[in-house]
């Protein structure tokens, strides 16, 4: 039986707090790209290459792997309202850092504190999987989502006015403020949610693993997340690059407001979640990695184009958001007690490919431009589609031929089965 204060799955969750969850959502994860549409200031600012200055990204993304790895499964172990209350400060207290930093690479460690301490919208969004009934929860999850990712994407756009008015270290004192508001606000507002294990700390570490070897769907899922994200982090890492230099020379007002472009594409999210409630989920899925190889044909189009470019950017963001809620409402179903765990495995291997995706973007952009750019996003969104058709082919031959499910794991508390 639930204890005092936790929610039951059957009693559902409000409305309004699936709202204040999922801004929350979009507030944390928002952390992660404040500096993207200011890389070419901060580059003059600090009097580093363009390339030096995209690497920001991948430190702060790295930081976020980190963060994943090893606070999110905590989300199993400890109760999340205090865990995210605490780990919101701490990411207030890195953005402060990051606003009085005297040097690169003291902007860079702090940006790697605040991607560690940015996992707070993937403790979130399991613990929303977790108060939902059943029957609502691709719903629930989609809507957080959308509220995650039009944080992604509102966050350049949000920066770049800040700093065009204010300059780039306001940006990241608005970010610390708005840390301190959201744990206040989030410690008031969320239920106590009982731990879902009593497994050493070590011993949830190994679970993840556990999890991984046990399910081909969470393998299948993570290689498509790699993919997914790498596309997206390769788009936004270098669109400041493109939109800053010849023909567009657009300062970091305008730049930010591109981040707009891709919010049209949050409404995949909801769309998707009620898909798989329907028992559709591989439907969406094929229809999300579908639209990314043509989205990168639009993009290298753009290279010229404002219109085609916006347009290129709201195509690659409806499926790359598609996808991620695809994957997440497909793993969630796999082991209810072990959500935590689950999203770490899986968003582990999601920021893995947009830290390197990233990494290999800045160097790539100097040597070959956007178009070099746009070829490597198109081979990577090809690979997703192979990868899909390979894996669903191969689970359709098992499910006929009754292939039996691996061993259950006793480090999971339950059952592992395919």
């Amino acid at each position: 039986m639930p204890g005092r204060g936790d929610p039951s799955p059957r009693a559902g969750i409000s409305r309004n707090l699936v709202l204040l969850l999922a801004a929350a959502c979009g507030t944390t994860v928002a952390n992660v790209y404040y500096a993207q549409p200011l890389l070419h200031t901060l580059a003059r600012a600090f009097h580093v290459a363009d390339s030096i200055a995209g690497l920001l990204i991948t430190v702060t993304q790295i930081g976020y792997v980190l963060g994943l790895a090893l606070l999110v499964p905590l989300g199993d172990l400890h109760e999340r309202r205090g865990l995210i209350s605490g780990t919101l400060l701490v990411s207030a207290a890195g953005m402060v850092l990051a606003a009085m930093a005297p040097a690169f690479a003291w902007l860079a460690g702090a940006l790697a504190v605040v991607g560690v301490t940015s996992v707070v919208a993937q403790i979130i969004v399991p613990m929303s999987s977790s108060m939902s009934p059943e029957h609502q929860r691709g719903k629930v999850v989609g809507t957080v989502m959308s509220g995650l990712l039009i944080g992604i994407l509102l966050a350049r756009t949000v920066s770049g006015l800040i700093a065009a008015t204010f300059g780039w270290r306001a940006v990241f004192y608005f970010a610390a403020a708005a840390m301190l508001l959201l744990a206040a606000t989030l410690r008031r507002a969320l239920p106590r949610v009982r731990p879902t294990t009593e497994i050493a700390y070590s011993g949830l570490l190994a679970s993840v693993l556990a999890l991984v070897r046990a399910e081909p769907m969470l393998r299948q899922r993570m290689m498509l997340g790699t993919l997914c994200f790498g596309c997206f982090s390769a788009l936004w890492t270098s669109l400041t690059f493109l939109l800053s230099g010849a023909p567009f020379r657009y300062g970091n007002g305008l730049i930010g407001l591109f981040g707009l472009a891709g919010v049209a594409g949050a409404a995949a999210a909801p769309v998707a979640g009620r898909l798989a409630d329907r028992g559709r989920g591989a439907h969406a899925t094929t229809a999300a990695i579908l639209i990314l190889p043509g989205s990168w044909g639009l993009l290298a189009a753009g290279r010229n184009s404002v219109i085609v470019l916006i347009l290129g950017i709201a195509i690659m963001d409806l499926g790359a958001q598609a996808l991620h809620i695809s994957n997440q409402s497909a793993i969630y179903a796999l082991a209810p007690e072990a959500r935590s765990r689950l999203t770490t495995a899986y968003m582990v291997a999601y920021f893995l490919g947009g830290a390197v995706l990233s990494a290999i973007t800045s160097s790539l952009y100097a040597a070959g431009g956007w178009t070099g750019v746009c070829i490597l996003g198109a081979a990577t969104a090809a690979l997703a589609l192979t990868i899909w058709a390979v894996t669903e082919t191969r689970a359709r031959v098992d499910a006929r031929h009754h292939r039996p499910g691996p061993v259950a794991d006793p480090c999971l508390g339950a059952d592992a089965t395919d």
